[in-house]
């Protein structure tokens, strides 16, 4: 079974504060809103884009999106 991007997330998150995939993944940790069932591209990029403000760039969630679709197939 395919695991949802936020279970993904979940474990890059990390006690960093430079590494952005981690510095994301906490945030999204705290965001009650977040699509944390989905693996849907679009419904995840379309929350992100409209919804929070935790993100400083798409490019961030694209790279982690590319590593969570190699590694979860």
């Amino acid at each position: 079974m395919r695991k949802s991007f936020y279970s993904y997330l979940m474990a890059v998150k990390g006690p960093s504060h430079t590494d952005e995939a981690q510095i994301f993944a906490t945030h999204a940790s705290h965001d009650i809103q977040f699509p944390k069932h989905t693996d849907d591209y679009e419904e995840i990029s379309s929350y992100l884009e409209l919804s929070v403000d935790y993100l400083p760039s798409m490019d961030i969630f694209d790279r982690i999106w590319a590593d969570y679709t190699e590694n979860n197939r």
